[in-house]
């Protein structure tokens, strides 16, 4: 079964950020679409594909839980080779989609095949186990890369990241008060997700024009 996309923005863009969904919720998310639409307002090409499993509850009804991050790795290699991207690629996603594709980063890096890597609400660890990380291939990571996370994300807060031992490659960007969807408290910091989200894109769209 082929890879299906859900294309955004222009086909003139400098750069196509490739990504894929989180753990529950489909490409077509409504999160997922408002942060394609923000990287589209800006310029850039956006591309967002599904793993299979979340594929099967669309078309089969399953329920069937994602398997674990390591075994969806060939599927977003299929998904680079599916896209046959010849222009500037960025690779990344929501949650474990971004964490599928640090994972892979390296090695289409290393072959020239993308230009760097975007991650909305790494899941740094479960919420409540802050010792269960996942941070291990993190500390060498040679990929230029962008981590956009919010302060009180449960999957990893600012204090907690400050104690990892991250790549010099990775750059974090601290959303003022956004959870795991980045999504602030109005009434608390006077933001919007919307707020956020214009944060995020126009932060990928200058970052990309500089990537070698």
């Amino acid at each position: 079964m082929g890879v299906s996309f859900i294309i955004s923005g222009p086909d003139s863009s400098r750069a196509t950020v490739l990504l894929a969904h989180g753990a529950g919720a489909p490409m077509d998310s409504a999160s997922m679409t408002a942060a394609a639409e923000a990287l589209a307002t800006e310029g850039l090409r956006v591309a967002r594909f599904e793993f299979a499993y979340m594929a099967a509850r669309r078309s089969e009804g399953s329920r069937k839980p994602p398997p674990p991050a390591d075994r969806l790795k060939g599927e977003y290699l299929n998904a680079v080779e599916a896209l046959n991207e010849s222009g500037r690629l960025v690779i990344g996603g929501k949650s474990m989609g971004g964490r599928v594709a640090s994972m892979v980063a390296d090695e289409l890096y290393e072959d020239g095949r993308i230009a760097g890597l975007i991650c909305l609400g790494y899941p740094f660890h479960p919420p409540a186990k802050p010792d269960q990380l996942r941070t291990a291939h993190l500390e060498n990571l040679a990929t230029p890369t962008l981590i956009f996370q919010g302060t009180r994300d449960p999957f990893g807060t600012v204090d907690e990241v400050a104690s990892y031992t991250l790549s010099q490659a990775i750059e974090l960007v601290w959303l003022e008060d956004g959870d795991h969807d980045l999504k602030p408290r109005k009434r608390v910091s006077g933001l919007t997700i919307d707020d956020h989200l214009k944060t995020m894109a126009r932060r990928v769209s200058s970052w990309t024009a500089h990537l070698p």
